[in-house]
């Protein structure tokens, strides 16, 4: 699911704030240097919210699903996820709320 988290001049936002304050920590894939975010779900490892982050000229434009296990074999990314349902946008509304 697409989330865009609006920035504007009069109240500058800084993302990595925005998602820490939602309960995220980054987390750096090592194949391509890009930076995500991850929250737990559960307390443990998986399921896990799992977001990336662009940059867009109306603020950032984040991109959540759920991550319900780990890749299963080294050097893939390939996982069960979810990208939409009851709790994708119950998250959604977690991460719009810390970005007011």
């Amino acid at each position: 699911m697409k989330i865009l988290i609006n920035s504007s001049a009069q109240k500058p936002k800084n993302i990595n704030l925005i998602l820490r304050q939602a309960g995220y920590h980054p987390e750096v894939k090592q194949r391509t240097g890009e930076l995500s975010f991850v929250r737990s779900a559960t307390g443990r490892p998986f399921p896990r919210f799992h977001v990336y982050v662009d940059e867009v000229p109306e603020g950032w434009m984040v991109n959540l699903h759920l991550d319900q296990k780990q890749p299963t074999y080294e050097g893939s990314s390939a996982h069960n996820g979810e990208y939409e349902g009851v709790i994708i946008e119950e998250e959604a509304r977690r991460i719009k709320w810390a970005g007011r």
